[in-house]
């Protein structure tokens, strides 16, 4: 029997045991590693499965059930301040079968039988580096803004924007937690437009992530620099650290700076190209940095 008549009928066989089957899923979009992490589990006694020998079937059958799991959150997962994969889809400016690529691209740990041999699992982590990637349509980055005279402005080896607590929406008379999406906006407080998805440089599927998120735990290590390891491999140890003014966005997503921060990024072309190579970190707030599938 050939891959596809497999794969055929453990669709069918999931089907027919969904009803009576439990089955689940539980993780989360974690932020702080741009990856949906996700465990698949199936109750053996409810499916009919017994051990040792029907280990095989189990597996399969999360395999086949796994995507329809799966597919609600990675469906609502934000793309920006108004938009998620969904959203994206129902335009036709991003495909299902994209979708369902990615998450069948996802890594997994090998099945894992529990303690007491009642249910099998398996995790799932699927990159959202991928997912940007595959939403980045443009082959040269447009061009930063730029100040018509020289500003000086010293040479930062990356920008930090510390926005982990509630800060004024733009245009409305309230406040908001920001929170994360693929691609954040940065604006200043005249709301020009600083920084989008359009002038990133893409170089390969890392370099497609126009900003990272953490915690404020990330920044204030013991240390010359107060960066954690990971965080100084990507701003450097002279990073620009700038705290967010408000927010902007049908989904509070977008940070906006303060115009003189601003001018420190726009007037020197090296600190331009820390946007062009996605030297950004965003601090969020521990709450805004997973959310439930």
């Amino acid at each position: 029997m050939n891959k596809a008549c497999i794969l055929v009928f453990f669709l069918i066989l999931g089907a027919t045991l969904r009803g009576q089957t439990r089955i689940d899923i539980t993780g989360a979009v974690e932020w702080d590693k741009m990856e949906i992490n996700a465990t698949v589990s199936l109750d053996l006694a409810s499916a009919g499965i017994r051990l040792p020998t029907g280990r095989t079937q189990a597996e399969a059958l999360i395999s086949a059930e796994y995507l329809r799991l799966i597919r609600p959150g990675l469906l609502s997962i934000p793309v920006d301040s108004s938009s998620t994969i969904a959203g994206l889809i129902d335009r036709g400016e991003f495909s299902f079968l994209q979708a369902e690529n990615l998450a069948f691209g996802a890594r997994m740990v090998p099945h894992a039988l529990s303690t007491d041999l009642r249910s099998i699992s398996a995790a799932y982590s699927v990159s959202l580096a991928e997912l940007c990637a595959g939403l980045i349509r443009h082959s040269r980055p447009s061009e930063i803004p730029r100040t018509l005279s020289a500003i000086p402005a010293a040479a930062y080896t990356g920008i930090i924007i510390i926005a982990d607590e509630e800060l004024p929406v733009h245009g409305k008379r309230s406040t908001a937690l920001p929170l994360p999406c693929l691609f954040p906006k940065i604006w200043d407080t005249d709301m020009n437009l600083i920084y989008d998805r359009n002038m990133l440089e893409l170089r390969d599927t890392q370099s497609a992530v126009m900003a990272r998120y953490a915690s404020a735990d990330a920044i204030f290590r013991p240390g010359p620099s107060g960066l954690s390891a990971e965080i100084a491999a990507l701003v450097g140890q002279r990073p620009l650290r700038i705290l967010a003014r408000r927010v902007f966005g049908e989904r509070p997503t977008d940070p906006v700076i303060d115009r003189a921060d601003a001018l420190l990024i726009i007037s020197s072309g090296e600190n331009r190209r820390l946007l062009r190579e996605g030297r950004v970190l965003i601090i969020l707030n521990d709450s805004a940095l997973k959310s439930g599938l």
